[in-house]
């Protein structure tokens, strides 16, 4: 968790004393300059100041510089003109490079401490960067899932064996189990071993009353997981809480995850076949799982851009290959179409020369299907092994490894029942996307939009597309999912890959985003089409649902939150679900009656005393309009947070160092002992080793007045002289404690030529201590060679040394006193 209330408080320290009420801090501006419009008495005193600003009211207190700008009414009042940065243009906009460096370099370096705390590991999931995909099951544990279980198994175990210590090894697991009436809990795991033995332990027992808590385990697994995650779900049961489809598809489209469905026994025994291929011809819905229920996961499914694939429990085995598939890094969709009628339709998608891998996935019953290459050459859905590629069917799904080739392919489908098609391929060259609304006035700029777009309106899109491939976006459009009517946008370029992107106007149904360019070559002079489309199916509204949490959940504490609901088109009474993943929620506004286009509602939710500080809650609310037509959602990532009052960081005492550090450093070692305290703080719950290649040991004892104390104990060799030893505190807090011992150059040199003195080697002599905040630091002494004291300069280079260097580089960045001493 981020506190980051708590950098305030040390920066009063480090900024100094603010001005008081009463104190003038401005003058007024000459002749629209305002370069020196900040009195000197208050530069001098280096007192911190800030401007008024009100959009209506143009009364401040006396003297008291404005925020400036045209919207601001208190610029107006003597002393008038502003102190603002916030653009080149404004009041102190001679100051704008410098505001923006020094905020960008806080940024960092709270950034920086949040690492610290949490560790590398932690640190990429909460920036949402992963450079492998995560494994994700939701598994129905009823007494009749054994074999799913054992194939959900088998299949994890196997990605997990063969993808071990490379770079395609998952970067978490996820594992929900659920039945009825119970679901969960979630386990998240960077550890493959623990998943193994999590999914080990799943026994199958009960069930025989058919409905499970299948949703509310997908609830979960899709607010636990990263997103854009795959998530596979394995059950043979409907959803007994159906209530949840708006909750999990607000989900869905919020976090950009795509669910597949691996539903067993859907179909009684009875099967035709021909030639040893399952065409699913002929098939009827067993007792075990009715139609409705299976519609609701090929509707969750389709509205991913993933799959309800529905085989015997004999023939999973073969459908879990798109497990393999989809596990995979680099995994980008180039197509995808879903068809809720049935009738003869051609689907064209360009390959270009960065994707590899190609595979199409067909699902449907009763489908036929022909291939054709863009050399013309074409392949039927009977022959299993033909020019173009690798086809193979099992239930409802034809997956079909597609040989490599470069150009333009056409899948043409028939069939009398729905189906979807969806080309995926490994690529380094995709796009994120998200919707967002343009703020006009005092603050000019983009912000993400909450929910689902408004029917019918222009919307913009935030694009970007990877920069590890040159690339170039011709065109961006959405389309419909099951129609083939696009809806093309404006695109201009931002750079860096940046786009944005204006539609005038949104689809009434599903849709998809899809992208068209040109991609360099490598093989070829001119550049070749490329494409690519979003996994995510969202759609349009007339409905915006509003809520926002102006501060974070305390244990024990129940928390309001009010949440607004908007319709400017049509009336009524309108539904309301709220849903979290915790459990927390107590009671919420069932229905609003909405008066003038619009009406407020609340969440009550209510936390353990016990709960653990830092745990994430995803709170989703949705609205459905009286006919069911239409809805929408808001989404909202609370936090429970005890309350903190520990704002300072652990403190770094060196109790001494043991160092015979020689010429040769691969033969010397080199120790040091550190106390680390946190006074009356929360206690400090881990040290770690930021650099350094040591060892580092460490134990907890009572010191003086009864302080508790981490005794640290650091040995390495010489030629590892540097040690930044990161201590965290029970709330984040975090100090930090650097060491440099003296070390001479790495390997023995012949006796110096005559040289230039700042060319000899500098030994760092005394420590250089640094805690966070940022203490002031000790005097840096430098020990030369007294031999080296008045030479003259020698003609001939001295060989590099990085000891040098690295001393010149700390004297060019630090600030501190330095003695020079000569023995």
């Amino acid at each position: 968790m981020v506190y980051t209330h708590s950098y305030l408080a040390a920066f009063k320290v480090i900024l100094g004393s603010s001005s008081d009420k009463g104190t003038p801090t401005c003058r007024d501006c000459v002749g629209g300059n305002c370069t020196d419009n900040i009195l000197p008495e208050i530069l001098s005193a280096k007192k911190i100041t800030s401007g008024y600003f009100s959009l209506f009211f143009s009364s401040k207190p006396e003297g008291k510089c404005s925020h400036g700008g045209s919207f601001d009414r208190t610029s107006s009042k003597t002393p008038m003109g502003g102190i603002n940065k916030d653009d080149l243009s404004s009041s102190h906009g001679h100051l704008h490079q410098d505001a923006a460096l020094v905020a960008t370099n806080a940024t960092v370096e709270l950034l920086d401490d949040i690492r610290l705390a949490v560790g590398d590991v932690n640190f990429l999931r909460f920036m949402g960067i992963s450079s492998s995909s995560v494994l994700c099951f939701v598994i129905d544990t009823t007494g009749s899932m054994s074999d799913d279980i054992e194939e959900a198994k088998r299949v994890s175990f196997s990605i997990i064996d063969s993808r071990r210590g490379t770079p395609e090894e998952p970067s978490a697991y996820i594992l929900v189990p659920f039945n009825d009436p119970d679901f969960g809990p979630l386990t998240r795991t960077t550890n493959a071993d623990e998943f193994k033995l999590r999914i080990s332990a799943l026994t199958p027992d009960g069930g025989g009353d058919e409905p499970e808590m299948c949703l509310s385990g997908l609830q979960l697994a899709l607010t636990g997981a990263s997103p854009s995650s795959q998530i596979f779900v394995f059950t043979d049961a409907s959803a007994k809480d159906e209530y949840l489809k708006g909750t999990v598809l607000a989900l869905i489209e919020k976090t950009h995850s795509v669910v597949t469905f691996m539903l067993t026994n859907v179909f009684s025994a009875r099967r035709r076949r021909s030639s040893g291929i399952d065409v699913n011809q002929g098939q009827r819905f067993s007792s075990r799982m009715s139609g409705a229920a299976s519609q609701l996961y090929q509707d969750l499914a389709q509205a991913s851009g993933g799959q309800a694939i529905q085989v015997t429990k004999a023939t999973l085995p073969q459908a879990t290959n798109i497990i393999v598939d989809s596990t995979t890094s680099a995994l980008v969709t180039v197509f995808q179409a879903t068809r809720d009628y049935g009738k003869p339709e051609s689907f064209s998608f360009m390959v270009d020369e960065s994707l590899w891998n190609v595979t199409a996935y067909i699902t449907g019953s009763i489908v036929t299907f022909t291939l054709q290459s863009p050399s013309g050459e074409n392949q039927g859905n009977t022959e299993l092994n033909g020019p173009l590629g690798t086809i193979q069917a099992v239930g409802n799904l034809y997956r079909v490894q597609l040989n490599q080739q470069v150009g333009l392919w056409t899948v043409n489908i028939s069939s009398s029942q729905p189906y979807s098609l969806k080309v995926t391929g490994r690529s380094p060259a995709d796009f994120i996307f998200m919707f967002v609304e343009k703020t006009n006035g005092f603050r000019e700029g983009l912000v993400s939009r909450e929910g689902r777009p408004l029917l019918g309106k222009n919307s913009t899109l935030y694009l970007t597309v990877s920069d590890s491939v040159t690339l170039t976006v011709t065109a961006v459009s959405l389309v419909e999912a099951s129609g083939s009517q696009e809806f093309n946008g404006t695109v201009e370029s931002l750079g860096r890959g940046n786009y944005l992107v204006s539609v005038d106007r949104v689809p009434e149904g599903q849709f998809s985003v899809r992208l068209l360019g040109l991609l360099d070559s490598s093989t070829r002079s001119s550049s070749t089409p490329f494409q690519r489309q979003s996994n995510t199916q969202l759609r349009a509204s007339n409905l915006i649902v509003t809520a926002q949490a102006n501060s974070t959940v305390e244990p024990g504490i129940h928390f309001s939150l009010p949440f607004t609901v908007a319709n400017g088109v049509i009336g009524g009474t309108y539904n309301i679900q709220a849903n979290d993943d915790h459990g927390f929620v107590q009671s919420f506004t069932k229905s609003l009656t909405l008066v003038n286009g619009s009406a407020q509602g609340s969440v009550i939710l209510a936390t353990p005393e016990n709960t653990t500080s830092g745990t994430d809650v995803t709170l989703t609310i949705t609205a459905e309009s009286p006919d069911s037509g239409d809805s929408n959602y808001a989404v909202l990532r609370l936090s429970v947070i005890t309350k903190v009052t520990d704002f300072s960081p652990p403190v770094c005492h060196i109790v001494s160092v043991s160092a015979n550090c020689s010429r040769n450093c691969s033969l010397s070692t080199w120790e040091l002992s550190a106390n680390i305290t946190d006074g009356n703080g929360t206690g400090v719950q881990s040290v770690s080793l930021r650099r350094g290649d040591g060892i580092l040991h460490s134990a907890g004892s009572v010191g003086e007045g009864g302080v508790d104390v981490t005794e640290v104990l650091y040995s390495a060799s010489c030629c590892s002289p540097d040690v930044e030893l990161i201590a965290v505190d029970a709330v984040g807090n975090v100090g930090t404690c650097f060491y440099s011992v003296s070390v001479a150059t790495a390997v023995p040199l012949p006796p110096p030529p005559l040289a230039p003195l700042e060319a000899l080697p500098l030994h760092l002599h005394l420590p250089r201590v640094q805690l966070s905040p940022r203490a002031k630091t000790p005097p840096l002494h430098l020990r030369l060679p007294t031999a080296a004291i008045g030479r003259p300069r020698s003609p001939q280079p001295r060989p590099y040394s990085p000891t040098a260097a690295k001393a010149q580089g700390l004297l060019e960045q630090s600030t501190t006193r330095v003695s020079v001493c000569a023995f």
